[in-house]
């Protein structure tokens, strides 16, 4: 019988993911090894390892796995309903640490500094957002705000609402955000005119509006780089 179909406890102290990571650090331990010690164990004819190894063969990436519901996730022989929430509620807090450390990243210098900022927080979502960045003199963000948020096929936009909140937090600048679940990377023409109509309404308010950013998992549009702006 193969190693990997005993008990993790029969492991040597160097196979035991637990173990290995107290004594390597983290970075030794493969993606399937974390997940191990998130599940804690497997069954009679499974190691945790396995199961976990399993699991990422079927999802492909973590990006996939982070995406699934508790429905989902205990559709695989071996995870049940606290198993799949404390894979989901780890998932979550990496997410979350991710857009945590993109908001150090204050000042806005190119529209990847966009896109590092607002990919955590819509980039994988199934709906659509629009999202708007306040920037002050110095480029840096002072302020972001969830404008709506709609459906599969998009979202409207109140133009009022963006310069109520700029004028409330005092921005001289702007960046308009939102998703496209679809992952389709080009702007419709709704895109177009709420952009037009939004950069007109900043003329006249002395609020600039800096670019529109259409955000998906992986890439990004940015009007300003794309010369239609």
């Amino acid at each position: 019988m193969k190693q990997s179909h005993f008990s993790i406890k029969n492991w040597s102290d160097d196979d035991r993911p637990r173990e290995k990571l107290m004594l390597k650090g983290k970075d030794a331990l493969s993606d399937a090894e974390l997940i191990a010690i998130l599940i804690g164990s497997g069954s009679r004819d499974e190691s945790a390892v396995d199961l976990s190894k399993r699991i990422l063969f079927s999802v492909d990436t973590l990006n996939t796995l982070g995406k699934m519901s508790i429905s989902q996730l205990i559709n695989f022989k071996g995870i049940g309903e606290a198993k799949a929430i404390t894979i989901i509620a780890a998932l979550e807090l990496g997410r979350r640490r991710r857009a945590e450390d993109a908001v150090e990243l204050t000042k806005i210098t190119s529209s990847k500094n966009v896109f590092e900022i607002m990919q955590p927080i819509i980039g994988e979502l199934a709906h659509e957002e629009f999202w708007v960045l306040f920037l002050n003199n110095s480029n840096k963000v002072i302020s972001k705000s969830q404008l709506s948020k709609g459906g599969i096929a998009g979202t409207i936009v109140d133009a009022r609402m963006v310069f109520k909140l700029a004028l409330e937090t005092g921005a001289t600048s702007l960046i308009l955000c939102h998703n496209h679940p679809s992952g389709a990377l080009h702007p419709s023409d709704a895109d177009k005119a709420i952009t037009k109509k939004i950069k007109l309404a900043g003329e006249s308010l002395d609020v600039k509006v800096l670019d529109h950013l259409i955000i998906t998992e992986t890439k990004y549009y940015s009007f300003v780089d794309e010369g239609i702006f």
